[in-house]
């Protein structure tokens, strides 16, 4: 029980943020109207798979400390966990950008940085398969995984805050604060941060108990 907390969590947290995020008031902003609910299932895709790769890094840090499989299954799953709430969060991202800029997919330095960051790890992906020596593929696609992840933060965060962008809180453009400032937006938006990482970390334990039955067939 004491074990399973964050799914109990999850469940809890998710359900009211689909309720809330549907069904509760929001502020009203010109251009983005009844769009910005998508700030409760877009926005924490990103948190979650920032999270789920740090998670990712850490035991691909332990793996070459010390090589152990355990260590290398925990840092590939967590990374395609990750890859999944990096792919819904582009998404949802391009569902929000038309309805509010007009296109499906525009010239914006965030959005093309998160396609470049998804691109590196559909490249890790690709890495791991392309090995059969267990050892040699969890020991390259740890070094690889962490350069990966290196490169992320310049791509999401410090090139947009350094150019022009459409996505608030970069390039000049105001943050959300205008629109919570009665704090009916972040009562929904921390819980859905927090719901949604709980998610991809169950997510994450599911294909590693999956995983070990595999390698526990495979070695019968």
């Amino acid at each position: 029980m004491k074990q399973n907390w964050y799914k109990f969590l999850a469940v809890i947290l998710l359900m009211y943020v689909i309720v809330m995020g549907f069904l509760g008031t929001i502020p009203r902003q010109p251009v983005l109207h009844e769009t910005a609910r998508n700030l409760y299932f877009h926005v924490p895709m990103w948190f979650g798979m920032f999270a789920l790769l740090s998670m990712s890094v850490w035991n691909s840090i332990q793996y070459l400390r010390n090589p152990l499989v355990e260590y290398d299954n925990k840092s590939s799953e967590y990374a395609y966990t990750g890859i999944l709430f990096g792919v819904v969060g582009i998404a949802t991202g391009s569902i929000w950008a038309r309805y509010t800029w007009g296109a499906w997919w525009t010239n914006d330095v965030k959005l093309n940085g998160a396609a470049i960051g998804l691109l590196i790890y559909f490249a890790y992906a690709v890495l791991r398969g392309s090995f059969e020596d267990e050892q040699q593929r969890a020991r390259i696609s740890s070094i690889y995984n962490i350069f990966a992840v290196a490169l992320l933060i310049p791509l999401l965060i410090i090139l947009p805050r350094m150019n022009d962008s459409l996505h608030p809180g970069n390039g000049g453009n105001p943050g959300f604060k205008p629109m919570d400032t009665q704090g009916s937006m972040r009562v929904i938006f921390y819980p859905a941060c927090i719901g949604w990482i709980c998610l991809g970390f169950w997510i994450t334990n599911l294909r590693l108990r999956l995983k070990k039955i595999e390698q526990h067939i495979q070695e019968q």
